[in-house]
């Protein structure tokens, strides 16, 4: 990253259940991919952060038994909401995804960068 390009902190947004009927295996390819582009962030100088980072611990430690169960429900996007207030941008990779479209939207709405290739995001391309 060059000495003019801010280290930014970016949610990766992509889909995470999308397309995968909530088969484990599709959905940990779902998660890996994010995990890519956000270690290709951080090694381009940038702070990425995935909502799900942060959700599905405390999805577990709450005591979720399964995708889709109202723990889940009260915990998983309205932390990916809470994190878009605070990163100064959104990455929105992969296949469809209403969650991550809604990631972009809201960010959107406040003003953050968003960007849709990794060669767009300052230092990366």
């Amino acid at each position: 990253m060059s000495s003019s390009s801010p280290c930014l902190m970016i949610l990766v947004a992509g889909p995470y259940r999308s397309g995968t009927n909530d088969d484990p295996a599709l959905i940990a390819a779902n998660v890996h991919a994010m995990n890519d582009m956000a270690l290709a962030l951080f090694r381009a100088g940038h702070l990425p952060v995935l909502g799900e980072w942060y959700a599905l611990p405390l999805i577990e430690h709450a005591g979720s038994r399964q995708i889709g169960d109202e723990i889940f429900n009260e915990i998983f996007h309205p932390v990916a909401r809470r994190l878009v207030a605070r990163c100064d941008a959104c990455l929105r990779i992969g296949g469809p995804s209403k969650g991550a479209d809604e990631m972009v939207e809201l960010s959107r709405s406040l003003g953050k960068q968003i960007f849709f290739s990794l060669n767009d995001v300052p230092g990366c391309g």
